[in-house]
């Protein structure tokens, strides 16, 4: 499907914002660093948005659909289980190059919107319930096809590894080195290959 001219100028406006609002945050962005950076006038953005906060929903939600998207692609490629855990590690390997610059825009915005956004809490929330019943269901087949124990609690293994790589992720960016980041996966999938039969 081909899109109109005016949802073209849309979507470079949130794919030109994303990285703004991922690295400064949504108090920290500016229409005028989004205007500076699509070289666009306000008339034309305010055709688009309806204002600061129409815009930052909507960047949110591009980034949210961006990074589910990519990560979904990742986790596709996993042919078990395992496969598609290890696939979301992987996707995490380097904390210090992310698809949208500035980190993972879960995490930058689950906090900031913490307690200043409850609307955009409300979305991160959903994605991360989300995230976190795929990844159970995923463990939860590998249990069922005879690929990991029944030993494996799926909740608190999923629980686990996604507190700690999305922790990990904040604290390589912190230190500036993906070092300790690749030692956690390599811990995380050890751990997950205790539990295969």
């Amino acid at each position: 499907m081909m899109l109109t001219k005016a949802e073209r100028t849309k979507q470079f406006i949130l794919e030109t914002a994303a990285p703004i609002f991922n690295q400064k945050g949504i108090s920290g962005a500016n229409i005028d660093d989004v205007l500076e950076a699509a070289k666009l006038t306000k008339g034309c953005l305010y055709g688009h948005f309806e204002s600061k906060e129409d815009l930052s929903l909507q960047v949110v939600n591009y980034m949210l659909k961006c990074n589910g998207s990519k990560l979904a692609t990742a986790i596709s490629k996993g042919k078990t289980a395992k496969g598609k855990v290890f696939a979301f590690f992987d996707f995490y390997k380097d904390p210090l190059d992310t698809h949208i610059k500035g980190g993972c825009p879960v995490m930058n915005i689950a906090v900031e919107s913490d307690d200043n956004y409850p609307a955009i809490k409300e979305k991160i929330a959903a994605t991360l319930r989300s995230g976190q019943e795929l990844f159970v269901s995923i463990l939860n087949e590998g249990i069922e096809d005879g690929e990991f124990s029944n030993r494996l609690d799926s909740e608190i293994y999923a629980f686990k590894a996604f507190a700690a790589i999305e922790g990990a992720v904040i604290i390589c960016r912190s230190m500036n080195t993906a070092k300790p980041m690749r030692g956690l996966i390599k811990n995380l999938k050890e751990e997950l290959e205790s539990f295969a039969i």
